[in-house]
């Protein structure tokens, strides 16, 4: 019998506030591009990254509440806040951040790169033979393609889209004194800094404004200065709409029109040009954000892409898994993971090696006789996409889901679903209420007069180019029990119905909060009992309530409860008479940690989930998740492992506190620096390197 729920007592940060969470999340990503123990150009893709965060942040999270302020629905989020509260504190918060950022790009990350050879200069800093190629380039490469809009009679406001750089001036006649307004678009087909000689770049908005004369010649320039608008970019489908992908498209469309909810403007602008912006495009002053310095660092991707290896993290291989390694054709494989279920965790095991062979292997191999598989997010280097072309053309039936709905990736994943109809794969694409956000691939095989199922379970999205750099787990079995309860969830996505039960999965909506709330409260009735209990979870993000509300319940019973939430965790740990026993901590660096782990204990019964699923309402209701049990005790302690070294880094986490506040691990007294990642490495060179003298054997 589950344990009664202890009576929730009205303690201060009892919940913390999801926006303020992800805002402390983004404040550890700038705060590793101010390391300087990280190599240079490093730091300068964490400062990109802080800034594209931001962007998505204000285009979804900022532009909710904002909606529902402006609609009058002022429903209280779990911590108590009003829509109304949550943007000042918000506001609040961000003008601390990106004020940071300006310093630490002026003060540190710019002087350092010219240190060594990578000027980011202002026109002014360039000299004679750099200003002259400037000139050619602009009037070669930048002038045809602009386009000044000016406003006034007969000229209305332009359109600024969402997140596109642009430079306000006014303009004047000196003949007749009149004065307008002007917007230049700033194009973003071109590369945001413009590279002169050996290693001098140049932002494109600089180079334009410096020739602003030549697009409006025998004018008086008063004013230039740059801003930026961002837009609502996101949008919901109708329960009722005949047509997904119709309606998705309908939707992509309208999302370049949606309504601002931020504008960005150069410190140096005068408040006569940030009222005419604003009035243009219809924001009110607690939308407004002035930048000292560059607008967009999200653009310095560019520079961190320059190739000077000496300025980043030592180039990773990937290595393969034993299995995989001894496999000598496909047959190999599917033998292997019949014997015994293989675990892979990537980036360190070979995404290529291990899934992409996987599924490679299974279009051609003449055994198979079917292939399943879901994809929310992939890319052009994807083998999936291939090798469900493929199967389909052998003759064996081909079956994709495409969530049209994942945000935004909805246009690119549109694409892929019409070449895999034209290739003759059916493709699926879900419910217009539930994104279907599970990792999952059937492969059906025949094999000694019988069909035998496979399944491939994941964490994270089919995705080559992220599994490079995103930590991740899969889980390859022939579980009957697992296999069957994956074909009724695609036949659940494919015809009608719902599905009775599930025999091993915990499947969202379908139970899985109630199938981890269980688990928690068995390992408080263990506590209250005497026994050992512990509670691991390791998530991208910790928001749902009747979750928390159950790890605290766990808590007051005595069970150790361990938490790796990298980005958002609305729990609040270490306070006293709650959740004195519940510790918190985010490991960010290298790779972005990624999968998901529910690992409980009761007594002498350890249970272990892999899966899709963060402890957020949104996953838990309306989207298509699946955890998947690692009963096997070799790979539970190896996870048992991951979540030790989490918990052991000294180099790249931080602990939360109770006030939401968080604290970076350091290194005691003449202890080494030891990073999750690093660790990792190493042990996957360990294991490869065993792997290999037994192959050669």
């Amino acid at each position: 019998m589950a344990p009664a729920r202890t009576q929730e007592r009205t303690v201060p940060h009892r919940i913390l506030n999801r926006e303020l969470s992800w805002l402390e999340f983004n404040a550890r990503v700038l705060e590793l591009a101010a390391d300087e123990s990280q190599p240079l150009l490093e730091r300068v893709k964490f400062s990109a990254i802080f800034s594209a965060n931001l962007d998505e942040f204000f285009m979804v999270r900022v532009a909710g509440l904002a909606g529902q302020l402006g609609t009058g629905v002022a429903i209280r989020s779990p911590d108590g806040s009003t829509p109304r509260d949550a943007l000042a504190a918000i506001r609040q918060r961000v003008v601390e951040l990106v004020s940071s950022q300006s310093q630490l790009w002026a003060r540190g990350l710019r002087p350092a790169l010219a240190e060594v050879g990578i000027r980011v200069a202002r026109v002014s800093e360039l000299d004679r033979a750099e200003r002259e190629e400037l000139g050619e380039r602009f009037e070669d490469e930048i002038y045809p393609v602009l386009t000044p809009l000016g406003v006034g009679p007969g000229q209305p406001f332009p359109y600024i889209s969402g997140l596109s750089l642009s430079v306000g001036v006014f303009v004047r006649d000196p003949d007749s004194g009149d004065e307008r307004f002007a917007r230049v678009k700033v194009p973003e087909t071109l590369p945001r800094f413009l590279q002169l000689g050996d290693g001098v770049y140049v932002p494109l908005e600089a180079t334009i404004a410096h020739h602003l004369p030549r697009l409006f010649p025998q004018m008086e320039i008063s004013e230039c200065a740059v801003f930026r608008v961002t837009r609502n970019a996101d949008f919901e489908v109708s329960d009722e709409a005949d047509d997904l992908l119709e309606a998705v498209e309908l939707q992509l469309r309208q999302r370049r029109f949606g309504d601002a909810v931020r504008l960005e403007v150069s410190d140096s602008m005068s408040d006569r040009m940030v009222g005419r912006i604003m009035e243009g495009v219809g924001v009110s002053d607690a939308d407004v954000y002035r930048l000292q310095g560059l607008l967009d660092l999200a653009d310095l991707t560019e520079i961190a892409g320059i190739d000077r290896p000496d300025l980043k993290d030592e180039a990773w291989v990937p290595r393969t898994p034993a299995a995989f390694m001894r496999a000598r054709d496909t047959a190999d494989v599917f033998s292997a993971i019949a014997r015994d279920e293989i675990l892979v965790h990537h980036p360190y095991d070979s995404f290529g090696a291990t899934f992409e062979a996987f599924v490679r292997g299974a279009a051609t191999d003449d055994a198979v006789t079917a292939m399943k598989t879901t994809v929310y997010r992939t890319s052009d280097e994807s083998s999936l996409v291939p090798a469900l072309v493929d199967a389909a053309e052998l003759g064996k039936q081909s079956v994709c889901l495409v969530e049209l709905k994942a945000r935004f990736d909805e246009r690119r994943n549109i694409e892929w679903s019409r070449a895999l109809e034209r290739a003759g794969v059916h493709v699926v694409y879900g419910f217009a209420n539930l994104k279907i956000h599970a990792k999952m691939t059937l492969v059906v095989r025949q094999e000694d007069g019988r069909l035998r199922r496979y399944v491939h379970l994941g964490t994270g999205n089919y995705h080559a180019l992220t599994a490079r750099s995103y930590e991740d787990l899969g889980l390859f079995t022939a579980d009957e029990e697992v296999a069957a309860d994956v074909a009724d969830l695609f036949n659940h996505i494919t015809g009608f119905g719902r599905p009775v039960r599930f025999r091993k999965l915990l499947v969202a909506p379908f139970g899985l909060r109630e199938g981890l709330i269980h688990q928690i409260d068995s390992a408080a009735a263990a506590a209250k009992a005497g026994k050992q209990a512990r509670v691991r979870m390791k998530v991208n993000a910790l928001t749902d309530p009747k979750i928390i509300s159950a790890l605290y319940s766990a808590s007051q019973a005595g069970a150790e409860i361990e938490i790796v939430a990298r980005s958002i965790c609305a729990l609040s740990p270490g306070v006293e008479g709650l959740s004195e026993s519940i510790r918190v901590r985010s490991v960010l660096g290298r790779f972005l940690e990624h999968s998901r782990v529910y690992t409980f204990q009761a007594g002498k019964k350890t249970t272990t989930y892999i899966g899709s699923a963060d402890l957020m309402p949104r996953n838990l209701d309306h989207r298509l998740e699946i955890l998947v049990p690692v009963e096997s005790a070799f790979l539970q302690q190896h996870l048992s492992g991951v979540f030790d070294v989490l918990l052991a880094d000294n180099a790249q986490a931080w602990d939360l506190r109770e006030d939401g506040t968080w604290r970076r691990a350091r290194p005691a007294k003449d202890e080494a620096p030891s990073g999750t990642h690093d660790v990792h490495m190493r042990k996957a060179v360990r294991r490869a390197r065993a792997a290999a003298r037994t192959v050669s054997v």
